[in-house]
């Protein structure tokens, strides 16, 4: 039982949250508080206050407007702070992270009584490398012969005067405490180009060997989190600390409470930490000249003991992998029958993929060699930068000077680091995938490269479930994932599977505060075109869009392919085509800027967009009083992981349309539904243009797992 003094705190907090903002208090957000205070605020424990029972998970679906920030917020923070536990808040976007760090945090503390302390944790590359500033400023003029010889590696130093005054510019508001190293409170956009020239990753940092370490932006940072109390990152920096086996980055998770927010994207992310790819050209192209930049560096630097012997080894070694990969790259032109295919965003991408996960044994064969020439590379790079690193100590003469260690360090860094990489590919590539687990997905892909074109090798977990099950489920101290979906036709069955949830994980639905019904209409009109026929569907959405949206200021068109979406739009009236603003001309920020301003000069707006405007996409009021949604989003059926995920469950006897596809759209469906009322006052239509929403069964159950609107179906 969730404990008195636990429950008059989060009680008496919560009443005077709401009186301080004179808010009355929401039904579905008064639920959610008593979901995750019973099943977080009664966790069993060991004489050490580890968990000593089952996985304490709760996972909550809560609609839009519930207020779950401010619920899991009151129910998790005391319950953290009581049991001497830390909270570490997870996102999906950095949209979300900002608001929960800017806005809701600090008006939780201002209003509700709560005592807490509370940091942003970010990746390392959202911070500036002081180090990598000051080589680019010093050696913009002179290039130390070292990093030439890496230009490849990302150590290309040619400043230009505009770069020079940037740089200047940091360094001057650094000095002066105007300016932190974050990227994101930097006052102007930076371009990604720039950006990457001044941050680090862990295999290049030398850490505390660093001159610039008492001063750099990104352990200072780390510094503060290991006293807060409540921690706010996102899903990847989650998952990037677990698989370093948890506490490397992030607290210890048995020490730890997680709140998932926008927790429908875990188990994607998930599968994404643990995917590998390669391309065999470029791979080849990097071996050749780090063969060659090694054989330079020894000649111009005569290096006695191990240090030059190690080096001596590489360049033979790389050009041996490299001809291994022409091998590959062979075989791989030979097998491939590189049909087309989209990627979620519409992208063509021809691809081939292996039917069951299952190669060649020929392409078997040469990727274990592969794999034993990169361990071999991998293992000469490691003992390379161990040295270094003793270099850098200057407690062992390794035959070059402690300054130049800490020169050459990064160097090798990244040398290592994208030779791990081809190994943990080549490594996954060809491993036996277990009789009873579902099987690895792989897959080529053709991929330009410059004038040339290049071959991708990917492999890729095709369910996270077993991963997240061991990493975090059975770790953590206890855990919240909540999403306004994550329930798909009505159940969490497809979340549990996709995510791993263990058995006696608590999953409830809270109510929305919307009165749908009131609010907005579901109209399926009838075309009369099946969507299955594309360009008599087309066709059909071309005749009777400028009708169906007559007299909204704000319309959002959703579409399920980019080649749709495009003939839609080429097929209009030119005249009427001047109020659409078509996904993929600028970015999605600008895009909707634009459709904003031209609501707010008065004129009516549409925007045309694909699966990233279905989701997360805020347009309250006049801006969206309209959603279209051209069909059913059905998943590209050649997304490779996809596929392979559906081909394993039709090899066990299910049956992976109505197990992945239908529930897969449904959730889509709804996400797209939410563009619709995104504050109290909104009102809107929902158009959708596919007849299969009535005439099939499954379209029926899809149908009936929509928000409650009014329907109208001709």
């Amino acid at each position: 039982m969730i404990s008195t003094e636990l429950k008059t705190t989060i009680q008496g907090a919560y009443s005077r949250f709401l009186e301080a903002k004179s808010l009355k208090p929401r039904y579905g957000q008064r639920l959610m508080i008593a979901e995750v205070a019973k099943v977080l605020g009664d966790i069993d424990t060991d004489d050490e206050g580890r968990r000593s029972g089952d996985p304490a998970i709760v996972a909550v679906e809560a609609g839009t407007g519930t207020g779950k920030t401010v619920a899991y917020s009151l129910a998790a923070i005391p319950t953290a702070k009581l049991a001497g536990k830390r909270l570490v808040i997870a996102t999906a976007t950095v949209a979300l992270q900002e608001q929960i760090v800017y806005k809701d945090l600090p008006d939780l503390m201002r209003n509700s009584g709560l005592n807490f302390s509370f940091a942003l944790a970010k990746g390392r590359g959202r911070y500036m490398c002081l180090s990598k500033l000051d080589m680019l400023l010093q050696e913009g003029h002179a290039q130390t012969a070292t990093a030439q010889l890496f230009e490849e590696e990302g150590f290309k130093i040619e400043v230009d005067e505009a770069s020079q005054k940037l740089f200047t510019s940091m360094i001057e508001k650094l000095a002066g405490n105007k300016w932190d190293g974050d990227r994101d409170s930097w006052p102007n956009a930076l371009e990604d180009a720039d950006w990457a020239r001044l941050t680090t990753d862990h295999s290049q940092c030398t850490n505390r060997h660093c001159p610039n370490f008492g001063q750099c932006a990104f352990y200072k940072a780390r510094e503060g989190m290991g006293k807060v109390d409540v921690i706010v990152t996102n899903h990847d920096m989650v998952l990037a600390d677990l698989a370093l086996g948890g506490g490397a980055v992030l607290p210890d998770p048995r020490d730890t409470i997680y709140v998932f927010d926008e927790g429908h994207h875990l188990p994607d992310k998930a599968i994404g930490h643990f995917a590998h790819y390669t391309r065999l050209r470029s791979t080849a192209d990097w071996l050749e000249t780090t063969a060659k930049n090694l054989t330079k560096l020894l000649a111009q630097h005569p290096l006695p003991g191990d240090l030059g012997k190690l080096i001596e080894q590489v360049p033979e070694l790389a050009r041996e992998i490299k001809t291994q990969q022409q091998f590959m790259f062979t075989a791989c032109e030979q097998i491939a029958d590189f049909k087309p295919g989209e990627d979620v965003e519409g992208r063509e991408r021809p691809r081939h993929r292996f039917v069951g996960g299952v190669i060649p044994e020929h392409m078997r064969e040469m990727g274990i060699e592969l794999k034993k020439g990169y361990s071999r590379l991998n293992d000469l790079f490691t003992r390379l930068t161990d040295l270094l690193k003793e270099g850098m100590d200057g407690e062992v003469n390794i035959g070059i000077a402690s300054n130049q260690a800490e020169e050459w360090y990064p160097l090798f860094g990244s040398l290592l680091s994208r030779a791990s990489g081809n190994w943990e590919l080549w490594t996954a590539f060809t491993a036996e995938d277990p009789e009873d687990s579902p099987p690895m997905a792989r897959w080529l892909t053709l991929a330009e490269s410059g004038s040339l074109f290049d071959i991708e090798v990917n492999a890729s977990p095709i369910l996270a479930a077993e991963t997240l099950r061991r990493s975090l489920w059975n770790v953590a101290y206890g855990c919240l994932v909540t999403s306004a979906t994550l329930t798909a036709l009505g159940t969490f069955d497809r979340f549990r599977m996709r995510a791993g949830l263990p058995k006696k994980a608590v999953t409830a639905v809270v109510p929305s505060p919307f009165h749908h019904a009131d609010a907005g209409v579901l109209r399926v009109p009838d075309l009369k075109a099946d969507p299955r026929d594309a360009a008599a569907h087309t066709a059909a959405i071309i005749r009777e869009l400028p009708d169906l949206v007559e007299g909204s200021r704000g319309t959002l068109v959703l579409f399920s392919s980019r080649k749709q979406m495009q003939d839609v739009f080429d097929g209009l009236d030119r005249d009427w085509r001047k109020q659409v603003f078509i996904q993929g001309n600028l970015s999605k920020q600008e895009t909707l800027n634009k459709h904003k301003a031209r609501v707010d000069g008065g004129d009516s707006s549409v925007l045309f967009g694909l699966a990233s405007f279905a989701e997360g996409v805020d347009l309250p009021g006049a801006y969206c009083e309209h959603v279209v949604i051209a069909k059913i989003p059905f998943s590209v059926p050649d997304d490779p992981v996809e596929a392979a995920l559906s081909e394993w469950i039709e090899a066990r006897g299910g049956n992976p349309f109505m197990e992945i596809s239908v529930p897969d759209a449904s959730l889509k469906l709804v996400q797209a539904c939410g563009r619709l009322l995104r504050t109290e006052e909104d009102r809107g239509t929902i158009t959708l243009l596919d007849r299969r929403l009535v005439t099939q069964r499954y379209g029926k159950a899809i149908l009936n797992a929509l928000p409650p609107f009014r329907r109208e179906i001709s």
